[in-house]
């Protein structure tokens, strides 16, 4: 795939592994912006840009289990921050802008954190409730072999 390929909407879909009515859903919610090139009652068109946003969405929902909110909310907090950093890098001169823009950078990385954290913690707890399931399957096994054949 080159960069300036177009592709339509079922082209992308079979690219991201998903289906066309997540990506116009996806759209229509925000989490995608819509489709660049369209015209009135002509089908939508996406670059490769749009099949790696989406593949990336896809991939932080499954990884971290996010709901489609919570997805949104560290889309959110990610495309703010790279609008400080091409401020950042554009020149700021203004030290005071500049502290703003580190500060704002530190608020919006610190709700990210919060959300993987908030999942890895709740992975944590899934996985010891387990561990104490499966402790408790082997001890009951260790005394069924202990108890005497034709009980």
């Amino acid at each position: 795939m080159n960069g300036s390929a177009e592709m339509r909407i079922g082209e992308v879909a079979k690219l991201a592994g998903t289906t066309p009515r997540t990506i116009r859903y996806y759209e229509e919610i925000g989490l995608l912006p819509a489709a660049g090139s369209r015209e009135r009652g002509a089908h939508r068109l996406y670059a490769e840009a749009d099949v790696e946003r989406l593949t990336e969405l896809l991939r932080l929902k499954d990884l971290l289990g996010l709901s489609l909110e919570e997805l949104k909310e560290l889309v959110e907090a990610e495309g703010a921050r790279a609008e400080l950093r091409r401020e950042w890098h554009g020149g700021v001169e203004d030290p005071v802008r500049r502290r703003q823009i580190l500060e704002q950078s530190l608020t919006y990385t610190a709700r990210q954190l919060e959300l993987v954290r908030r999942r890895r913690d709740e992975i944590a707890k899934l996985e010891d409730e387990l561990m104490t399931r499966r402790k408790r399957v082997r001890t009951l096994l260790r005394e069924l072999e202990r108890e005497p054949a034709g009980r």
